[in-house]
């Protein structure tokens, strides 16, 4: 089971261009319907705390995917998987880059690829949106726009979200238990 953390998350992180966001949906394919280590709701709640903790989604995901199906040496095992790849990309760049970097073929290439980051960082946005409450769906898309055109840090929404999910649940308990 290791191994297999272990690779999926090594194919995961060779394979994905554009950052941690862009890998979710991957992950997400990969842990809920390849392999069926996790449920979708599960996933989505690993997601939700990964997109909390400080540093990369990816990674935050899959050390939590990997702590979830097989412990301390599972989160490992993924953490490696995925980091890897990019450890040596990174490494090989560093290498080469500066001789390359004002190649005209390089910089066209990365212009080419910036379309389709964007899409696979939009893809995992609109599939998590199904099922979702439309109030909850509406909650998002202000919160969003606020970040984005007002400038309010994510912290303070992090924060305004933990807090208002308090609320909620303590209210729905108490009426539950009205009842």
């Amino acid at each position: 089971m290791l191994w297999q953390l272990f690779i999926s998350f090594l194919k995961i992180g060779a394979f994905t261009f554009g950052g941690g966001y862009a890998m979710v949906p991957l992950i997400e394919k990969e842990v809920i319907d390849k392999r069926g280590w996790v449920a979708r709701e599960e996933f989505l709640d690993l997601l939700t705390i990964a997109q909390s903790a400080p540093g990369p989604i990816a990674l935050n995901t899959a050390v939590f995917v990997g702590y979830r199906i097989k412990g301390l040496l599972g989160a490992l095992s993924s953490l490696f998987g995925i980091v890897l790849p990019s450890f040596a990309i990174i490494l090989l760049v560093a290498i080469f880059f500066a001789d390359i970097r004002n190649n005209e073929y390089v910089e066209a290439a990365f212009k080419a690829i910036r379309p389709a980051v964007v899409a696979l960082i939009v893809a995992p946005i609109v599939g998590l949106t199904k099922g979702m409450h439309s109030a909850l769906l509406i909650v998002s898309v202000v919160t969003a726009i606020a970040v984005w055109m007002f400038g309010i840090s994510p912290v303070y929404v992090l924060i305004l979200g933990a807090l208002a999910g308090l609320v909620w649940s303590i209210f729905i308990v108490r009426k539950e238990g009205k009842q």
